[in-house]
């Protein structure tokens, strides 16, 4: 095979790897409030999902490949840090927000995280905002006020929309931070075996917080909410996870970026076929703008060479 149909055969499975994984992650909230359904509560249906997905990790982790570099007591320091940040208190509080508002809204809310990167980067790395990050911002958080006033006006109260609300942006800025604070990291282990680690770590902390909270009852549910769990820890946790690493290394970090944009709205159409979950024209315009504003951002042109 010539080695121009080689590259080009690459970076299409790339962009079909990270479209896949896209919206394998899209998934994940319609599944979280199909789960709620039953009866499970935030925390045990945590577990359950980290607990079915732990075997998967460690398999990801055997993929990767050894390392061959010395790892650090402050590097497994760091890793701890990043594991519960942005795999454990991300996920729980995406999670418990849920219960308080739609699928599709909050996705669209830890969509925003590319904007929270640009925000924490001028805060802490003295790296300038620029006129075309600007529009980005306006037009993402108008377009999150725009369905949080279309969700407020479906939704019984106001006082659980704007918790949910806040709870799945706690998400959000626990995942941008733990992307900023955890960048060195990832160039170092690779992205796969880097998530397999952290998402390890994680499980540890949420079983800790289980045991500390919940009897060992609790784990027992509803036969509908394992299955649910199931196909939530395969096919919306660590199958989008491999998915991306191997987009990541074929395409690169900014194409992936770009594919990443049909997940909300993937988000959308299984909340609509699944859950029953309204999609008007208020909520598909402010999504409009929030895709429009982490695009704007994602856009980058390319250097000279490439």
């Amino acid at each position: 095979m010539p080695a121009s149909q080689s590259v080009r055969r690459n970076a299409w499975l790339g962009i079909a790897c990270a479209l896949a994984g896209s919206i394998a992650f899209s998934g994940k909230p319609v599944l979280v409030k199909a789960a709620y359904q039953y009866g499970v509560d935030t925390t045990t249906l945590l577990t359950l999902r980290m607990l079915f997905a732990a075997p998967l990790f460690l398999l990801m982790a055997w993929w990767a490949g050894r390392m061959t570099e010395k790892v650090t007591r402050r590097e497994i320091g760091a890793l701890a840090a990043l594991g519960f940040l942005g795999y454990y208190l991300g996920s729980f509080l995406d999670l418990a927000g849920l219960q308080y508002i739609s699928a599709g809204f909050g996705r669209l809310i830890l969509y925003l995280y590319p904007t929270l990167v640009l925000l924490l980067s001028a805060a802490f790395l003295q790296q300038p905002l620029r006129g075309r990050q600007l529009i980005s911002l306006a037009l993402s958080y108008a377009g999150i006020a725009l369905v949080f006033s279309a969700e407020a006006h479906l939704g019984a109260d106001l006082t659980l929309t704007a918790l949910g609300t806040l709870l799945v942006f706690g998400s959000a800025v626990s995942y941008a931070i733990y992307l900023v604070a955890g960048s060195r990291l990832v160039h170092k282990f690779g992205s796969m075996r880097f998530s397999a680690y952290a998402s390890l770590i994680a499980t540890g902390f949420v079983i800790a917080h289980f045991t500390a909270t919940r009897p060992l009852q609790a784990l027992v549910v509803d036969d509908r909410v394992y299955v649910l769990v199931t196909i939530l820890a395969v096919f919306s946790t660590v199958l989008p996870l491999w998915l991306m690493a191997e987009g990541l290394k074929r395409i690169g970090a900014n194409q992936v970026s770009l594919t990443g944009c049909i997940g909300p709205v993937a988000t959308m159409v299984f909340a609509w076929m699944f859950l029953g979950e309204n999609m008007t024209t208020v909520q598909t315009s402010g999504a409009a703008l929030v895709l429009a504003g982490v695009l704007i951002i994602s856009l980058r042109p390319r250097p000279a060479g490439d």
